[in-house]
C-alpha cells in the first residue's frame, strides 16, 4: 500500500456538502464531482507523472525540471478543482487548507469524533 492510499480501517472523512475531505483535522478540497471519469482520471495520471517529475528532479537536484515539473501539478490540481476557482456555485467560500475546528464545520466534525 502506498501513503496515498488510506489504511483499510481508515475511512476518508468527507463533509456532508462533499467540498472537502478532512486529513489529520484539516480541510482539504475534494475534485470537482461533475468531472467525466475518462476526464478525471486523465487528470490523476498527469498528477502522478508530475509528482513522479518533482522527485526525479530533486533527486537529480534540478531546478529547472522541479519548477516544470510542479507547473504540471498545479496544471492537475486545478484540472481535477482541488486548486484554482471554487467548482460549487452557492456562493460559500473555500476553506481548503482551513483546521476543521475554525471552520463552519467544526460541530459537525466534533460530532463525527464522538460517534467513533
Amino acid at each position: 500500500m502506498n501513503s496515498a492510499t488510506p489504511a483499510p480501517d481508515r475511512r476518508v472523512l468527507e463533509t456532508p456538502d462533499g467540498r472537502y475531505i478532512v486529513v489529520r483535522g484539516r480541510l482539504w478540497r475534494r475534485a470537482r464531482p461533475d468531472l467525466p471519469p475518462a476526464e478525471r482520471d486523465r487528470l490523476v495520471h498527469d498528477l502522478m507523472e508530475a509528482r513522479r517529475g518533482v522527485k526525479a528532479g530533486r533527486r537529480a537536484d534540478d531546478a529547472a525540471a522541479i519548477a516544470t515539473a510542479r507547473a504540471a501539478v498545479e496544471r492537475a490540481k486545478q484540472g481535477l478543482g482541488e486548486r484554482g476557482p471554487i467548482w460549487w456555485t452557492d456562493g460559500a467560500p473555500d476553506l481548503n487548507r482551513r483546521l476543521v475546528r475554525n471552520t463552519p464545520y467544526a460541530d459537525w466534525y466534533a460530532d463525527q469524533h464522538e460517534a467513533e
